[in-house]
């Protein structure tokens, strides 16, 4: 089976969220999580960019025992030397440079030619190699860039000496089909691509980061660039936990895994979610407080006879477990398991009073607990009698 590896940015891009920077101590908690959990590459921040990232960057490159730490920098030579000063403490460090590509960047942002971006990316990434010996080259709105011009930089980028070459779809624009099909034309056009890593970054401007991501995969693709929670600029990137859970659970069709442990995906969730202020929706996939919760009656029999018939996921294997919600739309089955697991206990008649009683309390509240179980249950007893 082939490994995808995951390149984590929750430290660089996810902590471009509005509102959602970390302290220092907590990106070195959350960077220490990370190498702990099996990723493959940690970027670490942009550290030019401010002087939490110059002071926070070195700290984490010395940390970090496992995975490879990246730095990033625009094509610039200050940028490429910032990044290299920072990375000097890692024992695998990786200089990820970055240039825009598509003619609405080049003309409206950058104002210069394409020509002059091939030259300045030849000169960054040359930069960088002579700094690192691991570069990454990256071609930002790379999804809104004319395929052709596209190939003609990444082949640059390879002659130069880069390593890994990474397609991001930087403002979410891109569709799955799109997106695999620009992976195949980059292997069938980029001289050289053999010897090199392809890989994704995708936004979740229109909802398809992880599809995206997913596709480029299918295509080829054997890096994928995501962060926890799925957060990010704007509407967010590709969620890590989506994405190595998804390969997982679908491996006859992606015939990939990662080095990712899910077990740890749950405390990587909380601590970034703490640490961000961003609270995780409750019903996100895979770490979303409802993403193993059933209500539906129907959906709670199915369960209690055998997992899988509603949840394709295995909760243990990320860290959950099943919960099963009561409240309006539960069912006797789900109900009397709860209150067999409490201890409870009931002749016929209490039975179904009990059942009476959860429905007509259950019509007034969202949900019904323990406590409320526990009193529905002492007043069906009869006098002299307990039940539980």
């Amino acid at each position: 089976m082939n490994t995808v590896e995951i390149f984590d940015t929750t430290l660089r891009d996810g902590e471009q969220s509005p509102g959602a920077a970390m302290t220092a101590s907590t990106r070195l908690r959350i960077a220490r999580m990370l190498d702990e959990s099996g990723v493959d590459t940690i970027e670490a921040g942009f550290p030019i960019s401010n002087e939490i990232a110059r002071t926070s960057v070195p700290e984490i490159a010395r940390a970090v025992r496992n995975a490879r730490v990246a730095a990033l920098a625009r094509c610039t030579e200050e940028d490429v030397d910032a990044a290299a000063s920072a990375l000097a403490g890692a024992r695998r460090p990786r200089i990820h440079v970055f240039i825009a590509t598509s003619r609405l960047h080049l003309e409206r942002k950058l104002g210069i030619t394409p020509q002059q971006a091939v030259e300045m990316t030849s000169h960054a990434v040359r930069r960088a190699r002579m700094r690192c010996d691991d570069v990454e080259f990256s071609a930002e709105d790379a999804t809104r860039s004319e395929p052709e011009f596209l190939s003609e930089i990444f082949t640059a980028a390879l002659a130069a000496g880069a390593r890994t070459l990474n397609v991001p779809d930087t403002v979410g624009y891109t569709t799955p089909s799109e997106m695999h099909a620009l992976i195949v034309y980059l292997r069938d056009h980029v001289a050289g691509i053999e010897n090199a890593a392809l890989s994704v970054h995708t936004h979740d401007d229109l909802g398809m980061a992880t599809a995206n991501a997913l596709a480029a995969v299918r295509a080829g693709a054997r890096q994928v660039e995501c962060t926890i929670n799925g957060i990010g600029e704007r509407a967010g990137n590709c969620a890590l936990e989506e994405i190595v859970v998804a390969l997982r659970t679908r491996a006859d069709l992606f015939d990939c895994d990662t080095r990712f442990d899910t077990r740890r995906l749950q405390q990587l969730s909380r601590t970034v979610s703490r640490g961000t202020r961003m609270p995780v929706q409750k019903n996100k996939a895979v770490v979303g407080e409802n993403a193993f919760a059933h209500e539906s009656g129907i959906h709670q029999d199915g369960v209690l006879k055998e997992r899988s018939t509603y949840e394709i996921v295995d909760p243990r294997s990320v860290g959950r477990s099943t919960t099963l919600t009561l409240g309006r739309n539960s069912g006797r089955h789900a109900l009397f398991a709860r209150a067999r697991a409490l201890g409870l206990e009931f002749d016929e008649q209490g039975r179904r009073q009990f059942a009476r009683d959860f429905d007509r309390l259950a019509a007034r509240r969202a949900s019904i607990g323990d406590p409320e179980l526990i009193a529905l249950a002492a007043a069906c007893a009869r006098p002299g009698e307990r039940a539980s």
